[in-house]
Protein backbone atom coordinates (compact mmCIF):
# COMPACT_ATOMS: atom_id res chain seq x y z
CA UNK A 1 0.00 0.00 0.00
CA UNK A 2 1.02 3.34 -0.73
CA UNK A 3 0.75 6.78 0.77
CA UNK A 4 0.76 10.58 -0.88
CA UNK A 5 1.08 11.88 3.00
CA UNK A 6 4.37 13.76 3.74
CA UNK A 7 5.66 12.21 6.90
CA UNK A 8 7.32 14.76 9.38
CA UNK A 9 10.95 13.18 8.78
CA UNK A 10 10.15 13.43 4.81
CA UNK A 11 8.71 16.60 4.39
CA UNK A 12 11.60 19.43 3.47
CA UNK A 13 11.97 22.25 6.52
CA UNK A 14 10.38 25.42 5.70
CA UNK A 15 12.44 28.45 4.56
CA UNK A 16 14.49 29.96 7.36
CA UNK A 17 12.48 33.50 5.61
CA UNK A 18 9.10 31.92 6.66
CA UNK A 19 7.28 32.55 9.99
CA UNK A 20 6.36 29.44 12.12
CA UNK A 21 3.87 29.28 14.29
CA UNK A 22 4.36 28.13 18.57
CA UNK A 23 1.77 25.76 19.58
CA UNK A 24 0.65 25.45 23.21
CA UNK A 25 -1.58 23.51 24.92
CA UNK A 26 -4.57 22.84 27.51
CA UNK A 27 -6.31 19.78 28.96
CA UNK A 28 -9.68 20.72 29.96
CA UNK A 29 -10.81 17.74 32.42
CA UNK A 30 -14.77 17.26 31.80
CA UNK A 31 -16.57 15.37 34.86
CA UNK A 32 -19.56 13.84 32.68
CA UNK A 33 -17.91 14.50 29.32
CA UNK A 34 -14.60 12.90 27.48
CA UNK A 35 -11.72 15.60 28.37
CA UNK A 36 -10.68 17.73 25.69
CA UNK A 37 -7.15 19.06 24.73
CA UNK A 38 -7.38 22.41 23.14
CA UNK A 39 -4.87 24.02 20.78
CA UNK A 40 -3.52 27.58 20.28
CA UNK A 41 -1.14 29.70 19.26
CA UNK A 42 1.06 30.39 22.38
CA UNK A 43 2.01 33.82 21.48
CA UNK A 44 -2.24 34.63 20.65
CA UNK A 45 -3.18 37.28 22.56
CA UNK A 46 -6.43 37.25 25.08
CA UNK A 47 -9.17 38.75 22.33
CA UNK A 48 -7.09 36.40 19.58
CA UNK A 49 -7.77 33.46 21.43
CA UNK A 50 -11.76 33.62 21.65
CA UNK A 51 -11.13 32.44 17.76
CA UNK A 52 -7.74 31.38 17.00
CA UNK A 53 -7.98 27.73 19.00
CA UNK A 54 -8.37 24.15 18.06
CA UNK A 55 -9.54 21.50 20.67
CA UNK A 56 -10.75 17.40 20.54
CA UNK A 57 -12.07 15.43 22.16
CA UNK A 58 -10.18 12.34 24.37
CA UNK A 59 -10.50 9.44 21.82
CA UNK A 60 -10.63 10.99 18.42
CA UNK A 61 -6.78 11.81 18.49
CA UNK A 62 -3.73 9.36 18.05
CA UNK A 63 -0.20 9.29 18.58
CA UNK A 64 2.20 10.15 15.46
CA UNK A 65 3.81 7.64 15.60
CA UNK A 66 1.35 4.99 15.46
CA UNK A 67 1.02 6.23 12.01
CA UNK A 68 4.30 6.20 11.05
Amino acid sequence: MTSDIDHPSEAPLPPADEPTLEIDHITVENDDDPNECALFPATASEAELTTTWISAQEGSYIDLESIR
